[in-house]
C-alpha cells in the first residue's frame, strides 16, 4: 500500500475517532445570549423623542424595534401583550424612569461573557441541560423575566433596575420591586430563569409546589454563578427563618400562593417563598453524597406529581419531625376568614324582590384591601352584580350593588383570589344562589 493511501486511511480513522467529540461540542459554540434588542430600542426611542406627533412615534417603535426584533422579543411580546402603541404610552407617561434605566440596560452587554460562562458550569453540573437562548429586551413594564419554550426572555427595564432608578412615576410594584433588587444580580437572574427553561412545564396547584420550583433555580444558580444569593427575601428569610418554618409549614398545602409568592406590590417583605424553596433544595443537597444526582432530581422534579413533591421535601429533612397534610389543611382553614351571613338574607331564597339594589356580605373578621368576585356556574347571563360600594369602616362587611329582573335566578362566587384577612389570609370561596319573585 503507498504512502499516499496509508495516510488518507489515518485521516479518515482520526476523523472518526473525532467525529462524537465535534457533535457533543457543537452546541457549546452556538451562540447563548443576545442583546441586540436592546440597542434598537434606544436607537427608536432617541426617534421618538424628536416628535410630539404620536402616530410617527409608533410608526419609529414599530419599524426600528418591533419589526428588526429577535424571536426572543416577538415571543416577549406574544407572551405579554406588548405592541408599538403600548411602548409609546410607557415612553410619554414615565420620562424619569426611561432616562434613569437606560445605562443600566446598555450595561448588560457586559455581563454577556459571565453569563455564558455560569451556562457551560451549569451543563458541566447537569450533563442532561438542553440548549437553550436568552434573549434580553427592553419590555413594557410588566415582566421581568420568563421562559417559552427553549427561550428565556429578559425584560431588561425591569430585571436591570435597582434602588438607584427612578421610580417615582410608576406604581407600588415596581417601586417595590426596584428597592429590593441589586443591578450586580443579572447573572444570577437569567441563571435562575435558564434553569427554568429545563424543568417540567407546569407550576403544580399548590404552595409548595410552586415554592419548591422558583427556589430550586435559585439554588441551582448560586452553585452555577459560585455567589452567594443575596437577594432581599433571602437576606431577610436568614434572618427570619425559623419563624417562616413554621407559618409555611402550615400553608404549604394550601392552593393560597398570596404570603409567599408574587406579592411584591402588597408585602413589605414579597417573595419569601423563594427563599423556603431555595432552603429546602438546599437541605436536599447537603443531605445526599452523590451532588450529580442531587441536582439532576432538583432540576427534574414533576411538579404536577404531589406524591414526589412531598417525598422530596422529607428526603430533604427540612422538616425534622413528620408532617400531616390533612392535618396542616385543616389548621389553614382555621386561619381563614369567612362569609357569616348577608344582608338581607338572600342566599338559597326563591323570592327575592327585584326591587333589591344593595347587598351587603358580612365576614367573620376585618378584612385587607382587595375584593374577588367570579361568575357562578350559570354565567355571565345569571350575574346580578353591577357594581361595588366597597368596605364598611370596620371592614367587616362589603357592599355590592345588584340589578335584578323578575323570575331570574341569580348566582356568583366570592372567592379568596383578593379577598384577604388583614393577616393575609384568603376567604374560604363562598357561592351565592337566588331566584327573584
Amino acid at each position: 500500500m503507498c504512502l499516499q493511501v496509508i495516510m488518507k486511511h489515518i485521516y479518515l480513522l482520526a476523523f472518526i475517532f473525532c467525529l462524537p467529540l465535534l457533535i457533543e461540542a457543537q452546541p457549546r459554540n452556538v451562540k447563548v445570549v443576545y442583546t441586540e434588542d436592546i440597542d434598537r430600542f434606544w436607537n427608536a426611542y432617541d426617534s421618538v423623542a424628536i416628535t410630539s406627533d404620536t402616530a410617527k412615534q409608533v410608526d419609529f417603535i414599530q419599524r426600528l424595534y418591533v419589526d428588526k426584533g429577535t424571536p426572543g422579543l416577538k415571543a416577549f411580546m406574544k407572551a405579554r401583550a406588548y405592541n408599538a402603541k403600548l411602548w409609546v404610552a410607557l415612553i410619554n407617561k414615565y420620562p424619569k424612569f426611561w432616562k434613569s434605566i437606560r445605562a443600566n440596560t446598555l450595561s448588560i452587554k457586559n455581563q454577556v461573557p459571565a453569563i455564558t460562562k455560569s451556562i457551560a458550569n451549569f451543563r458541566k453540573l447537569y450533563p442532561g441541560m438542553r440548549p437553550a437562548k436568552m434573549y434580553f429586551t427592553v419590555g413594557g413594564l410588566r415582566s421581568g423575566g420568563t421562559t417559552n419554550d427553549d427561550m428565556v426572555l429578559v425584560g431588561a427595564e425591569i430585571a436591570s433596575a435597582d434602588k438607584n432608578t427612578d421610580s417615582s412615576e410608576l406604581d407600588d410594584w415596581l417601586k417595590n420591586v426596584f428597592k429590593n433588587q441589586q443591578s450586580s444580580n443579572i447573572v444570577s437572574l437569567n441563571v435562575h430563569e435558564y434553569v427554568h427553561t429545563q424543568q417540567k412545564a407546569s407550576d403544580g396547584e399548590f404552595l409548595l409546589a410552586q415554592t419548591i420550583m422558583e427556589g430550586s433555580a435559585d439554588f441551582i444558580a448560586e452553585l452555577v454563578t459560585l455567589k452567594k444569593n443575596n437577594n432581599a427575601y433571602v437576606v431577610y428569610g436568614r434572618m427570619h427563618e425559623q419563624e417562616l418554618k413554621e407559618k409555611f409549614r402550615i400553608e404549604m398545602f394550601s392552593s393560597a400562593t398570596g404570603n409567599w409568592l408574587y406579592n411584591g406590590s402588597n408585602s413589605p417583605h414579597p417573595d419569601l417563598g423563594y427563599f423556603i424553596g431555595y432552603a429546602i433544595c438546599q437541605a436536599y443537597y447537603q443531605h445526599h453524597a452523590d451532588k450529580k444526582q442531587a441536582i439532576k432530581k432538583i432540576i427534574e422534579l414533576d411538579y404536577t406529581n404531589e406524591k414526589q413533591i412531598i417525598d422530596f421535601l422529607r428526603q430533604s429533612g427540612y422538616y425534622a419531625e413528620p408532617f400531616n397534610k390533612e392535618e396542616l389543611l385543616k389548621k389553614f382553614e382555621k386561619l381563614q376568614p369567612q362569609v357569616v351571613s348577608f344582608t338581607p338574607d338572600i342566599n338559597g331564597k326563591e323570592d327575592v324582590s327585584a326591587l333589591l339594589t344593595e347587598l351587603t356580605i358580612n365576614f367573620s373578621e376585618p378584612m385587607g384591601e382587595g375584593y374577588s368576585i367570579s361568575l357562578g356556574d350559570d354565567g355571565k347571563e345569571h350575574f346580578p352584580i353591577s357594581g361595588v360600594a366597597g368596605f364598611t369602616n370596620d371592614r367587616k362587611s362589603f357592599k355590592l350593588k345588584l340589578s335584578l329582573q323578575s323570575g331570574k335566578t341569580y348566582d356568583f362566587v366570592i372567592t379568596g383570589k383578593s379577598f384577604k384577612s388583614q393577616k393575609g389570609y384568603p376567604l374560604q370561596a363562598y357561592t351565592v344562589h337566588f331566584k327573584v319573585k
